[in-house]
């Protein structure tokens, strides 16, 4: 396994990290199997594990805490992620303030069962909070022991800048990650947030490579299509799979041609997908999903693997470089709202 700097915070991980979104009601709900799932990728080199309190409501905390246990926890890079709405409906149980910062952390430690967190992210952009709140509040976690460094998830590039630009003004410790989604379907960072990183030395930790399962190797054109694997990711993620949709119509077109040139490179659709993401100099580690043991194996397939510029350049043939295929996977809806259509055009 590959291990590479995590920005410039001096700490080293894997370029695969573990996603624990699966792990729970979201995905595989045998606690028992999870914690194998976990030892597995430990056991072949992955040393960074990244999950979010709102995964299952915490059920990923959970079975990760139980994973680590017994001295295992020492080895890992935890990252965790907070901001989304929690449990309920309390209007002061999401977002990026100190107030939900400070009770967040703690609750996330209790689950995990851990002293510290090494990197804590902001989930979701928060526009009704100030920059310098939540800067200050993240510092002042760091200082208290609660958490080693920060970081933050579907940023736009502006705002990468503007925090930047506030910690040194304000004195706060700066976010050093950013987490976005990546994949040779969902290509939009390529044009100003993978540079702006690289610029301010920030370790990026992509989520997606596969794009939700569509560059698994099972979506190609003759086959039925079907949905996610469970029913909390169906309600949660409604009609992403849906192929009456132009859009995933032309999703299915690019992964089946992207299936037919893994082939003909001797890969599997997934090698080819994850070698893409960790291929990028800007790329720190490629989260990756499993919710399965084979889910798992197919993706550790894929260590060692370095694409060539031709394939790459023929990878570009198919969906060229900064282009999403359907504007939805971009996230903006809940990151960069301003790109939304309707705000576009008003």
């Amino acid at each position: 396994m590959d291990y590479r700097p995590l920005g410039r915070t001096g700490v080293s991980v894997s370029q695969m990290c573990l996603g624990a979104m699966m792990f729970g009601a979201f995905g595989n709900p045998d606690h028992d199997d999870a914690i194998k799932i976990i030892h597995q990728a430990l056991d072949a080199g992955i040393n960074f594990i990244d999950t979010a309190d709102g995964y299952s409501g915490g059920e990923s905390e959970e079975i990760l805490g139980q994973a680590l246990a017994g001295g295992r926890r020492e080895s890992v890079v935890l990252a965790v992620k907070t901001g989304v709405q929690f449990l309920g409906d309390d209007p002061n149980q999401r977002g990026a303030s100190r107030r939900w910062l400070t009770e967040a952390v703690e609750g996330s430690l209790r689950r995990l069962q851990t002293d510290w967190i090494d990197l804590y992210q902001v989930g979701v952009p928060d526009p009704n909070t100030d920059i310098d709140e939540t800067l200050g509040a993240l510092s002042d976690l760091v200082h208290a022991g609660k958490i080693r460094s920060f970081g933050a998830s579907k940023v736009p590039a502006s705002q990468i800048v503007e925090g930047q630009w506030t910690a040194d003004r304000r004195g706060h410790g700066r976010f050093r990650t950013e987490q976005p989604p990546y994949s040779m379907l969902t290509r939009a960072i390529e044009y100003d947030v993978l540079p702006s990183c690289l610029r301010h030395g920030m370790g990026v930790m992509t989520y997606g490579p596969i794009a939700g399962g569509w560059l698994s190797g099972k979506y190609r054109k003759g086959v039925e299509v079907s949905g996610p694997g469970s029913a909390a990711r169906a309600q949660r993620f409604p009609g992403a799979f849906d192929a009456t949709n132009p859009a995933n119509a032309a999703k299915l077109d690019a992964a089946d041609a992207l299936g037919a040139l893994a082939e003909e490179a001797g890969l599997t659709l997934i090698q080819m997908a994850i070698g893409f993401v960790t291929r990028h100099p800007a790329v720190t580690s490629a989260i990756i999903g499993p919710r399965t043991m084979e889910h798992l194996d197919a993706y550790l397939a894929a260590d060692g693997i370095d694409l060539p510029g031709d394939l790459l350049d023929r990878i570009d043939q198919i969906v060229p470089p900064g282009v999403t295929v359907n504007v939805a996977d971009n996230m903006w809806n809940v990151g960069t709202t301003a790109l939304s259509a309707a705000v576009r055009r008003r």
